[in-house]
């Protein structure tokens, strides 16, 4: 910090180098006293000035208005809703800095976090996963809201620190098909009779169909009804769900008809229309997406958690894989499976594989997906002995973990709040087998139990990572091998990871 307030003592008055960025996406900079100065708008290596508008006793908050030396990094945003303007929108944060940048700095805060949270460092540090950097959002919370004064309903995200919802037109980092919806949205919802009472549509897009959740407050009329049917005509991959409260309530606009007795003839016209694979109804093909290197398509409901970049997550599944290195004579837990995202992968290569989830609704869809790839999966590329179990993981004890058998492998791939009980269950029982005056108790069930060798962690949080690795590396007996950013979400402050822990030898 002394070359810093050095160099800002020989600027002029009110300007400011700004040293690094935060995953906030604001400039970090310091003034001459060493107060501590947030900046949002501003890149590192520039000097600028900026009105501040949050003051504390070591701390400011200002928005950049001038700059005075660019950053070699600064590009031109891709979006025209992106900025510091008045009604601007909130989705990205980065989009002003280069796509490459944006991923050294995830990568930065992922080391930051493991050394100062967890005062663990990687033996390697994994080269990024990467991707498109735009059209990958095929997940979205879109808000509704129909603005009397304006006369006109507004379909987006919202605008930067503030509940309005932002005038899109466009949004670039939504697969183009559905940015070019939004217009069209817009006017479906104020042709509606519910357009008031209609908050949030829901996006998620399969492999061919796109799903569209529409919230609903009060029963929708016929005519608006058939105002959604007759949109879907027009955008024939739009597949309409409704949701008149909570997430168990959704249900498709018009379920498929149950298959006609085999007694029955397909008119002509309809039979030839099936053989050639076109839809009777618009968006009435399943919604799935494929892990096409396994061999494994994946149905899911629009509600599900899916990844929200699809191009990501099939080099997230094949490198996750590739760290297990799951050989056939290995048992494998997945822990956190979901809907078997790396569970049914894994399945193609270990002896036995054993997925856990805390939902038992996950559980038995997981089960059904297991079972229909199973069925269709082609010669040489079977699954293996695959089991589901559902189970409160955030109230995980050392009896409980040792309940579910010794695995060879563990993949790990928590919600924001990380794997901590796991963690700490796997750490006490390394603490109960060293031994030592605060040692817990083994549990008598343990006495022929044996940790995995290896245990891959995918994670959404590097702070809830960091917090995890630091008591598998201290207490439960393992190194950090490896570990790297996945950048799932271009242009956001939302950092991805992965990282590697192998037990040491005893």
């Amino acid at each position: 910090m002394t070359d810093t307030l050095s160099q800002n003592k020989t600027l002029p008055e009110g300007w400011l180098e700004v040293e690094s960025l935060d995953i906030d996406a604001q400039g970090v900079a310091h003034r001459p006293d060493g107060k501590v100065v947030f900046i949002e708008g501003a890149l590192p290596f520039e000097q600028v000035s900026a009105n501040v508008y949050r003051k504390k006793s070591n701390w400011e908050q200002a928005t950049v208005t001038q700059i005075h030396r660019e950053s070699s990094q600064r590009v031109r945003p891709g979006c025209p809703h992106f900025g510091l303007h008045a009604g601007a929108c909130g989705g990205c944060k980065m989009q002003h800095l280069h796509v490459g940048a944006q991923v050294a700095v995830k990568q930065r805060v992922l080391e930051d976090n493991l050394w100062h949270l967890g005062k663990v460092k990687a033996d390697n540090i994994l080269r990024p996963v990467e991707g498109p950097a735009w059209g990958y959002r095929y997940r979205a919370r879109l808000s509704v809201r129909y603005v009397h004064k304006k006369g006109e309903v507004l379909v987006g995200f919202h605008e930067r620190k503030s509940s309005y919802v932002a005038d899109m037109k466009v949004c670039h980092v939504l697969p183009p098909h559905v940015s070019a919806l939004l217009m069209p949205l817009r006017a479906l919802i104020f042709s509606l009779d519910a357009r008031e009472t209609c908050p949030q549509i829901e996006l998620a897009c399969g492999d061919a169909v796109t799903a569209l959740v529409l919230r609903h407050l009060a029963p929708l009329s016929a005519g608006d009804l058939a105002k959604l049917r007759a949109f879907a005509v027009a955008h024939p991959e739009v597949q309409w769900w409704l949701q008149p409260k909570g997430p168990e309530t959704v249900q498709l606009l018009d379920p498929p008809a149950p298959p006609a007795p085999p007694t029955v003839r397909a008119e002509p016209v309809d039979a030839l229309r099936q053989a050639q694979g076109e839809r009777l109804s618009p968006g009435a093909g399943p919604l799935n997406y494929s892990l096409p290197e396994f061999g494994i398509t994946m149905p899911f409901k629009p509600t599900d958690f899916t990844q929200v970049n699809p191009h990501i997550n099939r080099v997230l599944v094949l490198r996750a894989l590739r760290l297990l290195d799951a050989q056939r004579h290995e048992r494998v837990i997945d822990w956190f499976c979901g809907l078997g995202n790396f569970t049914l992968p894994i399945a193609t290569q270990a002896r036995e594989v054993l997925g856990i989830e805390g939902s038992e609704a996950l559980v038995a869809r997981s089960r059904e997906n297991y079972e229909k790839n199973k069925a269709l999966a082609p010669v040489g590329r079977s699954l293996f002995a695959t089991e589901f179990k559902a189970r409160n993981l955030f109230e995980m004890t050392p009896h409980l973990l040792v309940q579910d058998g010794v695995a060879d492998k563990w993949l790990v791939d928590p919600p924001r709040e990380g794997a901590f009980a796991l963690a700490k269950a796997l750490a006490e029982l390394h603490q109960a087998r060293q031994g030592g005056p605060d040692a817990p108790p083994l549990p008598e069930a343990a006495q022929h139990w044996t940790p995995p060798r290896r245990i891959v962690y995918v994670s959404c949080n590097p702070a809830t990572l960091a917090r995890d690795a630091g008591l598998l590396v201290h207490q439960a007996g393992y190194r950090c091998s490896f570990a790297g950013v996945v950048n799932m979400f271009p242009h956001t402050a939302h950092v991805e990871s992965m990282a590697v822990f192998d037990l040491e030898a005893v």
